[in-house]
């Protein structure tokens, strides 16, 4: 963990800091791009729900294209997150590399921390945001989905 006696770089210093802003600035980001599509998700399905009764009268092209555009909003969500998390992955890399002329190794150290989780009563590992909220879009493209082949099934 700690080495003492280590004269440790100044530019690696700023470096490091620089990268880890960075990485937090992505996650910023990250989580207001969630923010977003979980409002327009949410209210996208809310006023599906209320003008139910109108789309089983509406011509099937209609509910297609609804469903449609709920499949593309998701899969731009679900391409997002992706991206995002492939842009952490190589920032932690690079922060994991900067770290090793650091005396302290603040992020490798958490992340063994993390993987270790002593408390395994429900789950049995630490569950990463990432793959929890991969999971969201993929919700949505089912309701959409359910729309359109319950419409077609009509």
């Amino acid at each position: 963990m700690t080495e003492p006696h280590r004269k440790t770089d100044p530019v690696v210093v700023d470096l490091y800091k620089m990268a880890t802003e960075m990485a937090d600035r992505i996650s910023v980001r990250r989580a207001t791009a969630n923010a977003f599509f979980l409002t327009t998700q949410t209210t996208f399905v809310a006023v599906l729900g209320i003008a139910m009764p109108s789309l089983s009268a509406a011509p099937i092209w209609i509910v297609v294209a609804i469903g449609a555009a709920g499949l593309i909003l998701s899969a731009s969500w679900w391409l997002q997150l992706r991206s995002y998390r492939e842009l952490n992955a190589a920032k932690f890399r690079v922060i994991n590399t900067l770290e090793e002329q650091l005396p302290v190794k603040i992020f490798a150290d958490e992340w063994e921390i993390l993987k270790q989780d002593p408390i395994k009563r429900w789950r049995p590992r630490y569950a990463e945001l990432g793959a929890v909220e991969r999971t969201v879009p993929w919700l949505f493209s089912c309701l959409y989905l359910l729309l359109i082949v319950g419409r077609i099934a009509e």
